[in-house]
């Protein structure tokens, strides 16, 4: 079977007024393609749920290609944490096995402990929201920085 691919999301976080997405894409014309339709599938999928019409994002995206495997490592956890982050900056703290059920770490293999997926509410769909890497960076080359820890707050030391 051949496969066709222009772009795979492989992390995402859904914030109030934004989303924060690791994509791995074939170049920039096909991240630009993806993106916009991305955006459009999402548009209709909320106005149909509001029962409105219309333009529902604001802006465009904003892409950093991220290059070393450090980056990808800081980007990973900055998405997956970034509720985390969010909460520190606000006095609150979650519990240190706590995931934001609004992202994908339920999904993520490089927790440094383990992670009980089944505490989630389950997701009705036929798999993953979340495509496997296949880029070296993505799959293995961030990991030379450390595995993430559920307790990691993004922009902490």
């Amino acid at each position: 079977m051949l496969t066709i691919w222009i772009a795979r999301i492989i992390d995402y976080s859904v914030q109030r007024n934004h989303i924060h997405l690791i994509v791995e894409a074939k170049d920039c014309e096909h991240l630009a393609r993806a993106m916009r339709g991305f955006a459009i599938r999402i548009a209709r999928g909320l106005n149909e749920l509001m029962g409105t019409k219309g333009k529902v994002f604001a802006e465009r995206y904003h892409m950093h290609v991220l290059q070393t495997p450090r980056e990808v490592r800081h980007a990973r956890a900055y998405v997956l944490q970034n509720a985390r982050k969010h909460a520190a900056q606000g006095g609150v703290r979650y519990p240190t096995t706590q995931l934001d059920p609004y992202a994908s770490g339920r999904y993520f293999d490089g927790w440094k402990v383990r992670i009980n997926s089944q505490t989630f509410a389950p997701i009705h769909c036929t798999g993953p929201p979340v495509a496997r890497a296949t880029t070296w960076l993505l799959k293995q080359g961030w990991r030379r920085w450390g595995l993430i820890d559920p307790a990691e707050v993004p922009g902490h030391r």
